[in-house]
């Protein structure tokens, strides 16, 4: 097909009504077909087919005050098919939402004004190819992989439902929001999507509307190709309500498909609108409108076709806006105005529960949120870090009320179910502890919308399963989410499992995530102040990597303390004057290498042991304190930990060296894979002492 040929016949007069709504829509339309013309990139036509969803979406149902886009009981809107993010940038354009800085404050500034919109896909620009969350004021979440959207609005769904339940009294409807995700057929073939769909039939989430777009299309041509199930048969059997519009144009009929999901108090709603990908251009119905810009001559056809002028581009009607944000503003001010006055007699009514609102809201900690965590004292056995995990999660869980989750189905092996709280359930959404099932992916996207909407939301399951979850940890810290991640049974020593279950790349595949910080402390006096680090920051995620065998719980008298966890990376012990060697060690192996460290300085080998759970905390400090730790005069250098070595180059050096894993685990007992392996004690002790003699032979050199 060439590129102006005619796929679906073009009407002439399609919009010879010239009503306000047909020219608001086809105002959205034309922003689209042109930023993607003028970036000559992106993806023109869903945004030109969804335009009647969007405009009577927010004109007429979305409780959103532009004024104030971070009005806490707004109604979310999630464009899960994130590369149509015209249609979305243009619908904050119109509705006139205030920009908000990374503090929180008013800049006085258009979130989007025309000129962002003329810079799409434009580097620095705050119009990127797909949105993202914390750069342009009103995306509520990064919607780039297909899926993760409609998983993160269940997770805002939840968080709805849970909040409510905690804080809502009679007369004081604090939190009474609804979570709209609009999705199409990539988002319907992702299997996340399915995951997180069965989660909210399950839940019963009738504050859950899901509006997905089945246009039949994909990038390398009809979805025939390769799915034509029938979606809403399979919504029924999530559980959801499901509501068929046929004419993506029918405003009238997508308002009373809102109007039920709105009166639906039972599950969630999923309607199906019926479109015309690239509706009314001449690549209509075609792959060609969908990841391509139309061309400029069949921008010129389109706009002809909607009586539209075609000499002008990024063109506004006059009226077009402020029609869009007095109806937006109308419907959503009074509603938010209400909404503090009556937040203002909360606080009088229920203080305490007002100044833990607050708090919340604010991303802090109440007082006196660390108190209970325990000190382990010194244990030659110890503990499993899984083990002291629970012990210290429960502690914080008990004055953090808003630090809430579960697992995949394995919270009795990660140890992560709060005591005395009930489950999360459709009878009673006030419980804390959720059960995920066996959906790691959809676990992942559901816990990041729980931290979009202020809680401290975790998710566990074994680290290899990780895997599974990469993506929602991605992009968890693309978004600068403080979610948590916990993985158990980090190693090797997950014991008879074999292979499938033993972690070996999986640390470094999370030390590569920018911004994530990966934390696998060496004993429970470590996984207390891990705890305590992540939970005082809200604006970064942490995976805690956590065993299951148990870790000797050190002598924090005889060592250094386990705050330094804060830092990433401390002297735990040391010698007089500068070291000969600097043993390096995170989690199980950390006891590896005090022991060995004992034996060579009872040899009178002067060794320091440096513990080094956090790579991205330890890069943070300055360079000073880093040299502090780890001298650069210091050439013998070992690591030791129960993973690849990928990455460890940085801290051992050219002339240092690594005991890791070499090759894949075996089935084995762990005490003949430990000895198979190189981690004990004795080889750690003579590779130490080969490193002294090579340094020495260097330096003489």
């Amino acid at each position: 097909m060439s590129d102006t040929e005619t796929a679906t016949p073009v009407d002439t007069a399609l919009h010879e009504d010239g009503s306000p709504e047909r020219l608001a829509i086809d105002t959205i339309r034309t922003l689209s077909m042109d930023a993607v013309q003028k970036a000559n990139s992106g993806h023109p036509g869903t945004p030109m087919a969804l335009a009647p969803v969007g405009y009577t979406l927010w004109s007429k149902f979305l409780r959103y005050d532009p004024a104030h886009a971070d009005w806490p009981n707004r109604d979310r809107f999630v464009l899960s098919v994130g590369h149509a993010s015209m249609l979305l940038y243009s619908l904050i354009h119109l509705a006139g939402i205030e920009e908000i800085d990374a503090d929180g404050n008013k800049t006085g500034q258009e979130a989007l004004s025309l000129a962002d919109l003329e810079q799409f896909r434009q580097l620095s620009s705050k119009t990127p190819g797909h949105p993202e969350y914390r750069h342009t004021t009103g995306v509520e979440t990064t919607t780039g992989p297909l899926g993760a959207g409609c998983s993160n609005s269940v997770g805002m769904a939840i968080a709805e439902r849970s909040l409510a339940a905690r804080y809502n009294r009679d007369g004081f409807p604090v939190f009474d929001h609804d979570v709209y995700a609009l999705c199409g057929d990539g988002d319907m073939m992702e299997g996340v999507a399915s995951e997180a769909a069965s989660i909210a039939g399950h839940l019963k989430l009738s504050n859950l509307c899901w509006i997905y777009d089945s246009n039949h299309i994909s990038i390398e041509g009809g979805t025939d190709l390769a799915f034509d199930e029938d979606v809403g048969l399979r919504f029924k059997a999530y559980g959801w309500n499901v509501i068929h519009v046929d004419d993506a144009n029918d405003t009238a009929a997508i308002a009373a498909a809102i109007e039920t999901f709105r009166k639906t108090t039972d599950r969630p709603t999923f309607i199906v609108v019926h479109s015309v990908i690239g509706w009314g251009s001449p690549k209509a119905g075609s792959e060609k409108a969908h990841g391509e810009p139309l061309g400029e001559e069949n921008v010129r056809l389109t706009k002809r076709a909607y009586g539209w002028p075609e000499d002008k581009s990024f063109y506004v009607p006059d009226g077009v806006a402020g029609a869009f944000r007095k109806a937006i503003g109308d419907r959503s001010k009074p509603l938010r105005d209400e909404w503090v006055a009556m937040v203002d007699r909360y606080r009088q009514a229920n203080p305490e529960l007002g100044a833990e609102l607050d708090a919340m809201l604010k991303d802090e900690l109440p007082a006196g949120w660390d108190a209970d965590v325990p000190v382990f004292p010194a244990d030659a056995k110890g503990l499993a870090s899984r083990d002291s995990g629970g012990k210290v999660l429960n502690a914080l869980a008990k004055r953090v009320p808003w630090l809430i989750g579960g697992s995949a189905d394995l919270a009795p092996s990660t140890k992560t179910d709060i005591k005395d709280e009930a489950s999360f359930e459709p009878n009673n959404y006030a419980g804390r502890n959720f059960h995920f099932g066996v959906r790691e992916h959809g676990m992942g996207g559901v816990v990041n919308g729980m931290a979009l909407s202020h809680l401290r939301a975790y998710g566990s399951t074994f680290l290899v399963f990780a895997d599974y979850m990469r993506a929602p940890i991605r992009l968890s810290a693309i978004m600068e989410v403080g979610a948590i991640w916990v993985f158990t049974h980090d190693s090797i020593g997950v014991g008879e499992d074999g292979p499938t279950h033993q972690p070996i790349e999986h640390l470094a595949s999370l030390r590569a995530i920018p911004g994530l910080d990966v934390i696998r402390p060496g004993d429970a006096n470590e996984v207390a102040w891990a705890y305590r680090a992540v939970l005082e920051d809200a604006s970064r995620p942490a995976a805690l990597i956590f065993s299951r065998q148990a870790l000797p719980t050190l002598d924090r008298d005889k060592y250094a303390s386990a705050e330094g966890v804060r830092k990433g990376g401390y002297v735990l012990a040391d010698c007089d004057g500068e070291p000969e060697v600097v043993l390096i060690a995170t989690g199980s192996e950390l006891s590896l290498v005090v022991d060995a460290y004992e034996k060579l300085t009872a040899a009178g080998t002067r060794a320091r042991v440096v513990s080094l759970p956090s790579w991205y905390r330890f890069e943070l400090q300055d360079k000073g304190y880093r040299d502090s730790v780890l001298p650069p005069a210091v050439k013998a250098r070992l690591a030791v930990e129960m993973a690849g070595s990928m990455g460890w180059d940085r801290y051992v050096g050219s002339h240092g060296d690594t005991i890791t894993m070499s090759t894949f685990g075996a089935s084995a007992p762990l005490a003949k894979l430990q000895d198979k392996f190189g981690f004990t004690v004795d080889n750690i002790v003579d590779r130490a002492r080969s490193l002294i003699a090579e340094a020495a032979s260097t330096d003489k050199e």
